[in-house]
């Protein structure tokens, strides 16, 4: 099992930073590929990027790219989503997600484990 609690949301004003922390605890976090996702009211969940376990490798969405950067501090045991130049339409719940594998993962069913989620709202 793995424990994952997200942190780091709030309220922001376009063009503005965040990030977010998904800390990890239970099994040992550097064997697991994580994965962040966000969900905006009336919508689905949506893929937002993904890292392997060593954080070698690490995807993001189209929507977010060159604006969100995936990283991970094994040490820590927590992942992080550092949000740049950020929009209103990035107002969601950001949840962060976690499964055993070598690779990055980038559909939802693909993770075994989730957070509870972290809001973010970036006002116009």
């Amino acid at each position: 099992q793995v424990q994952l609690v997200e942190s780091g949301g709030g309220l922001v004003q376009a063009g503005g930073s965040l990030r977010l922390s998904c800390a990890a605890s239970g099994r040992t976090f550097s064997s697991y590929a994580m994965g962040w996702f966000r969900q905006a009211p009336g919508k689905e969940r949506e893929f937002v990027g993904a890292i392997n376990w060593s954080g070698a490798s690490a995807y993001v969405a189209d929507s977010v790219k060159g604006r969100f950067t995936i990283s991970r501090d094994n040490a820590e045991n927590t992942g992080y989503l550092q949000m740049n130049s950020l929009k209103p339409e990035d107002t969601a719940v950001y949840y962060c997600g976690a499964r055993a594998g070598n690779y990055y993962y980038t559909t939802e069913a693909e993770y075994d484990y989730w957070g509870q989620g972290t809001q973010v709202t970036v006002s116009s």
